[in-house]
């Protein structure tokens, strides 16, 4: 006679034991579609009855999190963060973390008024409903832009002019770098790549912020980089040309099997004949922002181009592979 094994059992129990105490714990209600104190939005679910005023928001996606911060809106808890960026750090003090992903238990018990989810986690948006309001915004890829995410939290937080300021600011930086750059970024080749132990070399086109910015700023890509597509994996060595050009921002996963691959490739005869190895216009930037869609990433961006290609471009200050080691 055959036995059923606890081992399937045992987990089951503890899932709907969870979700029960989610359940029976909570003490905010279900969102009434009418209400004087909250307006109507339509999101992914369906409609969802928003707080006039939320004080105590729960992000779920790291660029919403930032959003929020760039529209002087703080969280007080936010989701999608292992380590906390760098260009985040100093506007997320006292934030809690939620972890990479949303721990329920912790967000039932800070009692929030509004949950801003990503529809990555459409799954749980049951649970997250019975906790507090929740609006459930698409994650790219693309068609979201950096700006859209701007645009999209504005709308949510009613905090349209202060997003209108930030669209402002960004253009007057642009027209800024662009004078400072000159004419020689119309004829200039910028190429951006990363190197995961994961996914090994990939490059990027025009939908990521990064390639955006680019556009704006009117440089022009190498052809390998040309089109409305996101990124190209898996760059063998033997196709190492389809990341070289006048100038080079590459990144690497923090982790040590990426970075024993990012040596490696600088070992590599064909890396070393690449003419922006030769050059020496290769750059390190941090990938936690060159790949992330909010403003708060766009500006880090922006600070980056104007730091390498204004201000340490031609002077010794220069920093190039060699000073990444």
């Amino acid at each position: 006679m055959k036995t059923c094994s606890c081992r399937y059992i045992f987990p089951l129990m503890v899932s709907l034991l969870i979700s029960l105490w989610l359940w029976s714990c909570q003490q905010i209600p279900e969102p009434k579609q009418q209400a004087d104190n909250c307006w109507i939005a339509k999101d992914v679910t369906g409609n969802v009855c928003i707080p006039s005023n939320p004080s105590k928001i729960v992000t779920l996606w790291q660029s919403h999190f930032a959003s929020a911060l760039v529209l002087d809106v703080t969280p007080i808890a936010s989701g999608d963060f292992g380590d906390i960026p760098e260009y985040l750090r100093k506007k997320s003090q006292g934030v809690q973390s939620l972890g990479s992903e949303p721990n329920l238990e912790k967000i039932l018990r800070l009692k929030p008024d509004l949950i801003i989810s990503s529809s990555r986690l459409q799954n749980i948006y049951q649970v997250l409903s019975k906790i507090a309001p929740t609006v459930m915004v698409y994650q790219p890829r693309p068609p979201l832009t950096w700006k859209g995410n701007l645009e999209t939290l504005a709308s949510i937080l009613g905090k349209e002019k202060e997003a209108n300021q930030v669209l402002e600011n960004y253009e007057r930086r642009i027209e800024e770098l662009k004078a400072a750059l000159g004419e020689s970024r119309l004829t200039t080749q910028v190429s951006v790549a990363t190197v995961t132990q994961t996914y090994g070399i990939y490059s990027y086109g025009s939908q990521p912020t990064i390639g955006m910015i680019l556009n704006d700023l009117g440089f022009q890509r190498p052809p390998s980089q040309r089109g409305d597509f996101f990124s190209k994996e898996n760059i063998s060595e033997e196709t190492l040309l389809d990341i070289d050009g006048d100038i080079l921002f590459l990144s690497y996963s923090n982790d040590e099997a990426s970075k024993k691959l990012f040596d490696s490739l600088q070992q590599n005869p064909l890396w070393q004949k690449l003419n922006v190895v030769q050059k020496n216009r290769v750059y390190i930037v941090d990938s936690a922002h060159w790949y992330s869609f909010n403003a708060l990433a766009a500006n880090a961006i922006l600070d980056d181009l104007e730091k390498y290609l204004v201000n340490e471009h031609g002077s010794e200050a220069r920093r190039g592979v060699d000073e990444s080691q």
